[in-house]
């Protein structure tokens, strides 16, 4: 939305949330959401066409475009716990929507959504509408967190789907030619509304499944001898492979990947298809798989315990750049090993201490786990470093001494392949990369 009101100054943009703590954030110096680039948009914009608002009806019945952008969690109980999308906030806003609506407007989905969602928004629309008329849009978000603005402002695709009627068609024109103020057409792509939701999960899956490929490879590298860096640039040369999404590590986190791979696995299970199903099910497995062994092997160098010993793990994100923690392969890897009675030292540039042990801890306390500072406060007096996050910083750390400050042997173990390995080895350190 600040990327809208940036390119199409002439459009009034509103933002429009229940919550009041949120939009008051949104309206300060110290946004909620750290993204590269995403204050100066934001400062430009805001207080021009740019708003931030609790008025939530105000916004519904002034606007002519409706972007709905909910949460769609994975469901936690009843049918689907566990793999289907909690779709309770998509159905109250669109009840929201009819009851207040009283003129015509086009609704916009851009939560990251279950095929076929379109249809029960817009049954809700029909059944309840005061009777102003409604087109259904389905706009899904292809963005990267740490990199977002950047792929608003150069897309590799703009992705809109609507209905195959006379209507939908215009309602579908009407968003194009927003986003047309910036992205060239040939970029916009337009299919109909099945097709677009479909695309968003299947894209994400896509992605998930090249990163727990090279993860299973990264196992078979490390009892061959073999580099998974060196295999990964040689099978991504070949042009029908690519490059991209090939780099290994501890797992991939963040809010997408995990909860739209269930997601596809449940649609497929309820269309018939359970072998389709397991298949897709299987990369969530490989990626937890790769976490637990991470834990695994860290406990294994250290001579078969943890216990009492301090682990300093840099980096909590789920990936730099960005204060984002949901399913980030560090919950997991602090988990296990506070599991094993470890200390452990966390240290993350953006993350909070309280964001940090709600992840990991929950409700309840672990005098085991503590947050740091600093990089340097993390690893002192640490047996062992775990990068688990591949912020810029910590490839330019004084490694030298860090490790005059730790408990020998000091390990370092790189879960996501940034660090010189044979740089720390000289300075005494036992090195562990992924794949390596």
């Amino acid at each position: 939305m600040a990327m809208i009101a940036l390119k199409a100054p002439d459009i009034e943009v509103r933002v429009v949330d229940m919550n009041e703590a949120r939009i008051a954030a949104w309206n300060s110096d110290t946004l909620p959401v750290y993204e590269p680039g995403l204050d100066d948009v934001v400062n430009e914009c805001r207080g021009r066409n740019l708003f931030f608002s609790t008025d939530v009806h105000g916004g519904i019945r002034d606007a002519d475009i409706i972007f709905v952008a909910v949460n769609t969690p994975t469901k936690t109980y009843g049918v689907g716990a566990g793999r289907a999308a909690d779709l309770r906030f998509i159905e109250s806003v669109a009840r929201t929507i009819a009851e207040v609506a009283t003129a015509p407007k086009i609704i916009v989905e851009k939560s990251t959504i279950p095929v076929k969602t379109a249809e029960t928004i817009k049954t809700i629309l029909a059944e309840n509408t005061k009777g102003a008329e409604f087109q259904v849009l389905s706009n899904p978000e292809f963005l990267a967190e740490g990199t977002a603005i950047a792929d608003l402002l150069n897309p590799d695709r703009v992705l809109i789907g609507g209905e195959r009627t006379p209507e939908g068609q215009k309602a579908l024109q009407t968003l194009v030619d927003v986003y047309a103020r910036w992205v060239p057409r040939e970029r916009i792509v337009t299919t109909n509304l099945w097709s677009s939701e479909l695309s968003k999960l299947v894209a994400n899956a896509f992605l998930a499944q090249r990163i727990s490929s090279i993860n299973s490879i990264s196992a078979l590298c490390e009892a061959t001898g073999a580099d998974v860096d060196e295999v990964a640039n040689a099978i991504g040369k070949d042009s029908r492979i690519g490059p991209k999404f090939l780099k290994a590590s501890v797992g991939f986190g963040g809010s997408c990947f995990q909860k739209d791979i269930l997601n596809l696995t449940y649609l497929c299970e309820h269309f018939g298809l359970p072998d389709v199903a397991a298949y897709w099910e299987s990369v969530v497995k490989m990626n937890d798989w790769q976490k637990r062994r991470f834990a695994a092997r860290i406990v294994s160098a250290l001579f078969n315990t943890v216990a009492g010993k301090k682990i300093a793990v840099l980096g909590f994100a789920f990936k730099k750049d960005t204060n984002d923690t949901r399913e980030s392969a560090a919950i997991n890897v602090c988990r296990d090993l506070l599991g094993e009675h470890a200390n452990v030292s966390v240290y993350d540039p953006k993350v909070p201490a309280d964001e940090i042990r709600r992840d990991v801890l929950g409700k309840s306390e672990d005098v085991r786990l503590t947050v740091a500072d600093s990089a340097y406060e993390a690893c002192a007096g640490a047996h062992a470093i775990a990068v688990l996050t591949e912020w810029d910083e910590f490839k330019t750390l004084d490694y030298s001494r860090i490790y005059d400050g730790m408990t020998k042997p000091a390990f370092v173990f790189d879960g996501r392949n940034i660090l010189n390995l044979e740089a720390l080895g000289a300075i005494g350190f036992r090195v562990h990369g992924i794949g390596k």
